[in-house]
């Protein structure tokens, strides 16, 4: 398997990905995945594919904000068949270094919880809200604990953003070394 930066120009590449965000992420992205794909390799992003045999299984993509200090991890997918493998792992580490390299000194994410998966849906995290992240526990596998084993630290939460009692969990990660 090799892990690249992904360009655009490479058609058979962007279809392929943009099938894993429909599979991975049918509300998201089932209608127009391939919109997303543009996005993901927009000049100013940087984005990276995972490859094996030919085909894409395993795509993340990052978007600069505040300047070029402070950059947002957006998509992370990997194909369902490749989960667990260190994948994502692999695809998260080098997107780390790419944006370390563009002057990044903090990478963050925002990860829903729109199924009840965590112990902060369906709370009011209007209430305690710190209490509540620091004894979070993972009741159906939510990515966030990936995301922990990547050294990242949850540092907040937006209440309700995917409707009463699914909020979103910040997630960030220092790249100073």
């Amino acid at each position: 398997m090799r892990i690249e930066l992904f360009r655009r120009g490479y058609k058979v590449h962007e279809v392929q990905a943009a099938e894993l965000l429909r599979e991975a992420f049918p509300v998201a992205y089932g209608e127009d995945p391939e919109e997303e794909v543009h996005n993901i390799l927009q000049e100013n992003r940087i984005a990276a594919k995972a490859v094996f045999n030919g085909e894409v299984v395993g795509l993340v993509g990052a978007i600069p904000q505040y300047g070029d200090t402070g950059w947002e991890l957006h998509p992370l997918v990997v194909r369902k068949d490749y989960r667990g493998k260190g994948v994502g792992a692999k695809l998260t580490a080098f997107l780390e270094e790419a944006v370390a390299e563009k002057g990044a000194v903090t990478l963050y994410l925002g990860t829903d919880d729109e199924t009840g998966a965590t112990s902060l849906s369906n709370t009011d995290l209007f209430q305690d809200p710190f209490r509540k992240i620091a004894e979070i526990r993972n009741l159906k596998g939510h990515p966030y604990e990936f995301y922990k084993k990547m050294g990242y630290s949850i540092v907040g939460v937006i209440p309700d953003t995917n409707g009463i009692g699914k909020p979103d969990i910040w997630m960030a990660k220092s790249l100073v070394r």
